[in-house]
């Protein structure tokens, strides 16, 4: 089924969602903010990281499925802040270094994962590894190759973001988070996973098959990226289902989780400058959130944010547009900006995230979360 497709089947949907949710959401800031003043702390956390995904990005994606400029889901979470994304040795981050402030809480140069560059060189604790240690489950779910630079921020200790063998077995003999979905290839490799207890699978209905006594489990689905929504993806999960059943066999243990998700391809989408690839790949990062988001409305213990690493495209809006159209825009180049994100947050502990935030200070407030 092409995007499109799966777009227009989705929008009314989306429009129900937005109507059944608005109270829900009013009531979980009153919960969490009002009610606690933030004294609990979330057993479960669910980080969204739209790669690549400015704000304009987000309100592309609203307008086609919505004719509306913020009508998806996460854009009514009651909790708004705006992101600055820099690096240590640039105005601009990339991927791996703004990864690296949202896991650590640290500034690192450009190329560099969880480590002190600058600095002494020595590995970051990342909040993935924290709550591992505090007892939690811990995931990570990606469109792009699973060591590709902001999952592996997460999860590995690397000078270099394109020392993929390196990366995987970081993340296979160090941090081991206990479900990994994503691409293979890029230095991952099914026998690498075995060999360090994983279980591994490599389609859609391996991966819908897998039960709490598989973890820990390496989802390789193909051997490098994920393809594009609108290129269809044949036997491998959507964003959306490798969410849903991460949450599903994570949450079954009672001491919580640390999960988080990556929309990757958002950002390949804009760098090749394609509005029609952006909007499938921003409805599916929006419907992943959805499925958190019904999950956890049954759930008074979680916490969501919604944010991303860094701008790509220097997209503006010129014309809005009505729903199943793509509005008129304009790109100012083919890479990063250093426009300010976005961040949406709900659930426990989302008042603690200010209006006005830089990206280290997202570790710190989960890490504060964390540590209650």
């Amino acid at each position: 089924m092409s995007i499109l497709t799966r777009s227009r089947l989705g929008r009314l949907s989306f429009l129900l969602f937005i109507i059944a949710v608005s109270g829900a959401l009013i009531l979980s800031f009153l919960v969490s903010c009002s009610i606690n003043g933030g004294d609990d702390s979330p057993r479960n956390i669910i980080l969204f990281i739209g790669d690549g995904m400015g704000e304009a990005q987000v309100k592309v994606g609203s307008y086609f499925a919505t004719g509306m400029e913020a009508g998806l889901p996460f854009q009514q979470f009651p909790v708004r802040s705006v992101v600055t994304t820099y690096s240590a040795d640039s105005p601009i981050t990339d991927s791996a270094a703004a990864a690296t402030a949202m896991a650590t809480g640290r500034k690192v140069n450009n190329g560099v994962l969880s480590v002190a560059i600058p600095g002494d060189g020595e590995p970051l604790e990342t909040i993935l590894e924290l709550s591992l240690k505090q007892g939690r489950r811990a995931g990570i779910v990606t469109t792009t190759s699973i060591t590709h630079a902001t999952p592996a921020a997460f999860a590995a200790h690397q000078p270099s973001r394109t020392d993929g063998a390196s990366i995987a077995r970081d993340m296979l003999h160090g941090a081991k988070p206990d479900l990994l979905f994503g691409g293979g290839g890029e230095g991952m490799d099914p026998q690498m996973a075995q060999e360090s207890g994983y279980r591994v699978i490599t389609d859609r209905e391996s991966m819908l098959k897998l039960t709490f006594k598989d973890l820990p489990v390496s989802g390789q689905f193909g051997t490098t990226h994920m393809p594009y929504e609108s290129e269809g993806l044949g036997n491998l999960p959507h964003l959306s289902e490798m969410t849903q059943k991460a949450i599903d066999l994570l949450s079954q243990d009672p001491a919580g989780f640390f999960l988080v998700v990556e929309g990757g391809r958002i950002d390949h989408a804009a760098h090749r400058n394609d509005v029609q690839l952006l909007v499938g790949e921003v409805l599916e990062f929006s419907r992943a959130v959805e499925v958190a988001l019904q999950w956890a409305e049954g759930d008074s213990h979680t916490l969501i944010v919604v944010t991303a690493d860094h701008e790509t495209g220097g997209l503006e809006i010129l014309h809005g547009a009505s729903q199943g159209q793509i509005p008129e825009v304009r790109w100012s180049t083919t890479g990063h900006t250093g426009i300010p994100v976005p961040l949406y947050a709900w659930g426990l502990g989302a008042c603690s995230f200010a209006p006005q935030l830089d990206n280290t200070e997202i570790h710190q407030r989960l890490k504060g979360c964390l540590l209650k």
